[in-house]
């Protein structure tokens, strides 16, 4: 299907190396998806991480479910991360994450 251009408000259609051009250009970012996706992973994983620091502070002592819970946000990553959906809350629904400790 050609590709079209608006110059000056009138359709031009693309020339061969245009297409070519854009035809590398789509293929690059349909290449880049599953990284964009793990990056986008490793954010949500940093900001969970990142609510429970204070209990990594040396004046609090840190119960096994939080270690537990900490460790399996950082192996989060090791999941396999196959589509973009996510929920109403931006977590991808692909991926198991930990429940939070209640303590």
């Amino acid at each position: 299907m050609p590709r079209f251009h608006n110059i000056g408000g009138k359709k031009v259609q693309f020339t061969a190396e245009e297409e070519a051009l854009r035809d590398a250009e789509e293929k690059a970012w349909k290449d880049a998806a599953s990284t964009r996706r793990m990056n986008r992973l490793r954010d949500q994983r940093n900001l969970l991480l990142a609510e429970t620091d204070w209990m990594a502070n040396t004046d609090v002592t840190m119960s096994e479910e939080w270690k537990t819970y900490r460790q399996a946000l950082r192996d989060i990553t090791k999941q396999t991360l196959d589509n973009d959906e996510m929920d109403k809350d931006g977590l991808y629904t692909s991926i198991t994450y930990p429940k939070k400790p209640t303590e």
